[in-house]
């Protein structure tokens, strides 16, 4: 019998996204030794997942590994679709009629709530949909954000809410020569906002921005970083964390902030107040956001087991417009089992299994929708070797029967009149933005609509 993984009976595996897990996980079966067929399905007509839409535009660096993903497209082994919906234009069950294996490796697409009362006036808004807006995403690209409003709020400790902040703060000159989105740059150079307060329900000690990140708000032109010395005030078990070498980041993080709070004030236009111990209890507002109430917090238990305890001690903080950025969370896919607590696809080891813990055999998952948003671009690598790892190793138990993969696709989607982007449609998407880009002295101008994106794909290579 011939062998599933053989040069006369190719594996053939459906990825379902193509942000960093998704490439990487490519990347691990082109190693694997085995003759291979991968089919990566994308929802958006462009690939790279939020190497794309997430990273935000000032950081140039973080996007570089684009160019390892690039290579690996360029594999015989590998093919793109682009444009198309698993669940709306092909279901689960038929990629599985089409492949050995599937991968899913989708992220984590939607933001998590505060679940608190005023959360959804107008004014309040997800990290998510401001990043995917000022980076060009096409299912934000008309979204508004009030700008006129002279006090921001942002809840969150992490980098997504530093790059939040860090995006209201800079000026149009810091931002114009950047791959910020036109629509984004035009709201942005005329915001009248003049105070943005970072909010979060753990301590300095606790908090999860990265050193660099938020060194860099001391460095804009035109906006002053500021906190409360008395929020420095930490307690001993605090104390006991920073100081392990393992908490390299954490003692960054707060020698930085010691920084800000020993500031001597400037002249610059807009300030950034940081706020820890405390906890959105609501949002204010009758017919929009006027404000938001907040609970002082404290810290309960041993050192590196530390708990947030709220108290009924209130503040209410003025502002016009709130951003939440407090994690991300996956979105449930039709057929497929979901965890609605975590916000991902159940699995053991990358295998997908029911809700009572059965395999699901040939259905195998990577990256955030594995494991949860967690980790950096890098993380994904080693996740998405794991998950096909154990896909390799299931290979006697896979289903060895002939499978069509890419010409079956082809077929179905035809059969459909669905107008899927390949790889090279995608080439043609990016050379325009880099063209566009280069009479702005920017890397790219995005195309932000799907439609104009079909449009120039259906171009000869000529033309574009």
């Amino acid at each position: 019998m011939t062998q599933l993984g053989s040069p006369t009976k190719p594996l053939t595996v459906a990825i379902v996204g193509s942000g960093p897990s998704a490439f990487y996980a490519v990347e691990a079966l082109l190693q694997s030794g085995h003759a291979v067929e991968i089919n990566m399905i994308e929802r958006l007509p462009t690939p790279y997942g939020l190497v794309r839409n997430g990273v935000a535009p000032d950081h140039p660096k973080l996007k570089q590994p684009i160019l390892v993903y690039d290579k690996i497209a360029r594999s015989p082994s590998f093919n793109y679709f682009g444009n198309v919906c698993v669940g709306q234009d092909i279901s689960v069950s038929q990629l599985s009629t089409l492949h050995h294996a599937t991968i899913f490796a989708c992220g984590a697409q939607t933001d998590r709530r505060l679940k608190v009362p005023g959360e959804d006036l107008p004014g309040s808004h997800s990290a998510t949909e401001f990043v995917g807006w000022y980076n060009g995403h096409p299912d934000f690209r008309d979204r508004f954000f009030d700008l006129s409003q002279e006090v921001v709020a942002v809840v969150g400790q992490g980098n997504v809410a530093i790059d939040v902040v860090r995006i209201l703060s800079k000026t149009a000159d810091e931002l114009k020569h950047t791959e910020i989105a036109a629509h984004a740059l035009e709201l942005l150079s005329n915001s009248k906002i003049r105070e943005i307060h970072i909010i979060g329900r753990r301590g300095p000690a606790q908090a999860k921005f990265t050193p660099h990140e938020l060194q860099e708000l001391g460095a804009l032109a035109d906006c002053e970083p500021r906190i409360d010395p008395n929020d420095l005030d930490l307690n001993s078990e605090s104390k006991i964390e920073i100081a392990d070498k393992m908490s390299r980041n954490l003692s960054r993080n707060v020698e930085i902030l010691s920084r800000f709070a020993t500031s001597s004030g400037s002249s610059k236009g807009r300030r950034c107040y940081f706020h820890f111990l405390r906890s959105p209890k609501s949002i204010l507002g009758r017919s929009r956001v006027e404000g938001i109430r907040l609970s002082k917090n404290q810290l309960r238990g041993q050192a590196f087991n530390q708990v947030v305890e709220e108290t009924e001690d209130l503040i209410d903080l003025k502002c016009g417009l709130v951003f939440r950025a407090v994690g991300y969370r996956g979105v449930a896919l039709d057929s497929v089992p979901f965890d609605e607590e975590r916000g991902v696809f159940p699995n053991t080891e990358g295998r997908l299994t029911t809700k009572t813990g059965n395999d699901l055999h040939g259905l195998y998952a990577t990256g955030w929708i594995k494991r949860g948003p967690t980790g950096i671009i890098g993380t994904n690598r080693g996740d998405s070797v794991d998950t096909v790892a154990r896909l390799l190793a299931d290979l006697p138990n896979l289903d060895d029967g002939e499978k069509r993969g890419v010409v079956g696709l082809v077929e179905h989607f035809s059969a459909r009149k669905k107008h899927y982007i390949s790889y090279l449609d995608w080439d043609k998407i990016n050379r325009h933005e880099i063209q566009a880009g280069s009479l702005k002295n920017k890397p790219r101008e995005k195309v932000t609509r799907i439609s104009e994106m079909l449009e120039i794909a259906t171009k000869s290579i000529d033309e574009n």
